[in-house]
């Protein structure tokens, strides 16, 4: 056996010779961001040997500096005795910390209720919930009114309220005969009402807390996971908090995933990250935050893309990824909290929203409800830019709706200086003529690496400076020390030296990364064009664009179209509408009719397998340019480059 010790985290751990060192890192507990789930394609798992013996690979992610400074790939690397190894900070730390950009600041409240009344007014839903709460005041027991504590309770529940018949679980009966007495038998009762005279009693509290009834809403991104509490009584938003999904150790989108789920115990360890390992923290912090019990909690609504759902619920998920992408389930049943292990009131019923197809989930289904676009006469194009890209088009009298294979980039994935949005990371860019960057970067720290808005910025501008062709490839001969190229030919740009910053190595952009990021971004707009062709429609049919996901309002929208992610329409018709996921779940949570619409919209959406679209791929071939390969299509970006010229 050897022993491994971890540093900054003063961990230490036994394992067998022979152990693969990102395995190790995960049995210790260390996060350890793996896009690519170990098959040493993304570089990202990069630890740095101490002292002791570890066998690795050689990696073209890890230059002959870095090997010559003791840093390895991890999931490259053998243990082969005692050792001690340093997990670097920028890859323990962008599982917190997490910028989710449109869940941020001071106007959360205001959004929120802005949405509510905005989706509410003309729609003819109204706020609602089926869980219900009742002060009574019990009698006190005496020799003569000697029943037992439940039945006196029951008794008061039939005789003021009406149920014929009053139920509870063991949680229930191991509280009250304390609580009863300590409130002097004034209590009340939150109960969910079962139809013909029946009901059941959930929780029951000391005094008149009938004005106190709370929800749980949760975003779950195959990158990100977003929460908040709020108030089903008038919808305030209590509490709010997010972070990364811990299922990143396991892969950075939902192939790698499903494909480390049928490993052994995988799809157990997949469940145990995002319920045990990201949801239950989350919400324990905004128990601390906001002074509520989890008892409080009586309501939860959830969504996800439709394999986060799968993983949520631990249902094998991997014939979702084989052809012909069948799901295990769209609209899961009920199921209660305690079967789950979720850290709220165990007799909640939890509700995920309904997904459309293998590639479209509930999350896209919550968007639509927040967007309100099944309520308008206008033609209303939905984007959600996350890890994965869906999209979906239409109006009140229909909508189409499908998904892209966009990959990670988004997120900073499949990008050699790519990461998450979290401190240090750069969010914004400009070049000026001497080919020289000026960078913002969240937290006002020094750059770790860069994130999907700073990517577009990046591509734009290197594109407009002359630095990259319309091809992506970087330009010979400019007169900077910015501008490298390997053995190989392949160029780069340097965005960061890192002697400037203290760096192990600078922070840079390759032409590799630039074709992961035109192909991304190809795939967006060819999936718009296929879902409009379907339709016998064109860019000039689009009333509005409403842009989602977690790319978030860092996202310059012009440079979006310049690259060609977007299609060169009026830019007033554009707007991010924010967390629409997160949105449409605080919908579902306060009004029993937004759920039924929610459901509704799921069941209505027409899904367009775009792998079977035989003129998807041509879209995408020519989608795959800067800005595309008919430049007449984006005749604002042909003015501004002849201009240029």
């Amino acid at each position: 056996m050897a022993e491994i010790k971890f540093t900054p985290y003063n961990v230490s751990i036994e394992v067998p010779d022979g152990e693969n060192l990102l395995e190790v890192v995960r049995k210790a507990g260390i996060f350890m961001d793996t896009p690519c789930n170990g098959s040493g394609a993304c570089g990202k798992c990069k630890a740095k040997i101490i002292s002791g013996n570890v066998l690795s690979e050689n990696s073209r992610h890890i230059s002959l500096e870095e090997k010559n400074n003791g840093y390895v790939l991890a999931c490259q690397s053998i243990i082969k005795g005692d050792a001690v190894i340093e997990i670097p900070e920028t890859e323990s730390s962008s599982m917190y910390g997490m910028k989710i950009e449109d869940f941020s600041g001071n106007k959360e409240k205001n959004i929120f209720q802005e949405s509510k009344e905005r989706i509410f007014n003309g729609s003819g839903m109204k706020p609602g919930t089926y869980v219900k709460k009742e002060y009574l005041e019990l009698d006190l027991p005496t020799l003569d009114d000697n029943i037992s504590d439940f039945e006196r309770l029951k008794r008061h529940v039939r005789n003021q309220m009406g149920y014929k018949y009053v139920f509870c679980r063991l949680p229930i009966l191991r509280k009250i005969p304390e609580l009863l007495r300590k409130a002097d038998f004034k209590v009340t009762i939150t109960h969910i009402p079962r139809g013909n005279g029946k009901t059941t009693i959930i929780n029951v509290e000391e005094g008149d807390k009938t004005n106190e009834l709370y929800g749980v809403a949760v975003d779950i991104g195959t990158t990100s996971v977003a929460a908040c509490i709020v108030n089903l009584y008038n919808g305030e938003l209590i509490a709010k908090t997010s972070s990364g999904n811990a299922q990143m150790k396991y892969g950075a989108d939902v192939i790698n995933r499903i494909m480390f789920s049928t490993k052994a115990n995988g799809l157990e360890k997949l469940n145990r990250a995002i319920i045990q390992e990201t949801i239950n923290p989350l919400l324990n912090k905004m128990y601390m935050d906001s002074g509520i019990s989890m008892d409080q909690v009586v309501s939860f609504v959830a969504a996800g893309n439709t394999t986060m759902s799968h993983l949520f619920l631990g249902v094998y998920a991997n014939f979702l990824r084989m052809e012909p992408y069948i799901p295990a389930f769209v609209k899961a049943p009920f199921i209660k909290a305690s079967e789950l292990n979720i850290g709220i009131n165990p007799e909640t019923f939890i509700y995920l929203v309904p997904s459309v197809a293998s590639y479209v989930g509930g999350d896209i289904s919550s968007g639509v409800l927040a967007s309100g676009m099944w309520n308008t006469q206008e033609n209303i194009l939905f984007i959600d830019l996350g890890t994965n890209g869906e999209i979906v088009f239409g109006n009140s009298e229909y909508l189409m709706t499908c998904a892209c294979s966009a990959g990670p980039a988004f997120e900073g994935g499949e990008i050699s200086c790519g990461m998450r949005a979290t401190v240090g990371a750069i969010e914004k860019v400009t070049i000026d003529n001497k080919f020289e960057p000026c960078l913002d970067v969240i937290g006002d720290e020094d750059p770790l690496g860069i994130c999907g808005s700073g990517i577009i910025d990046l591509i734009c501008e290197m594109m407009f400076a002359g630095i990259i062709d319309r091809k992506g490839k970087i330009v010979k001969g400019l007169d900077t020390n910015r501008i490298r190229f390997d053995e190989h030919g392949i160029g780069e740009y340097i965005l960061a030296f890192k002697e400037q910053y203290d760096l192990e190595r600078d922070i840079s952009i390759t032409e590799v990364d630039v074709d992961n990021f035109i192909r991304a971004k190809a795939a967006i707009y060819s999936g718009i064009t296929t879902l409009l062709n379907k339709l016998a429609m064109d860019f000039t049919d689009i009333d509005k664009i409403y842009i989602a996901g977690g790319i978030g309002n860092s996202l310059n929208i012009d440079n979006a179209v310049k690259i060609g992610m977007l299609p060169d329409i009026e830019q007033s018709k554009i707007n991010y509408i924010g967390n629409s996921s997160l949105m449409g779940c605080y919908l579902t949570i306060i009004s029993e009719d937004a759920r039924h619409k929610l459901e509704e919209i799921a069941a209505s959406m027409t899904y367009v397998e775009l792998s079977a679209e035989a003129e998807y791929m041509d879209e995408f071939v020519s989608a795959s340019f800067l800005p595309h390969t008919d430049i007449s299509k984006f005749p604002t970006v042909r003015d501004s480059l002849n201009k240029r010229s």
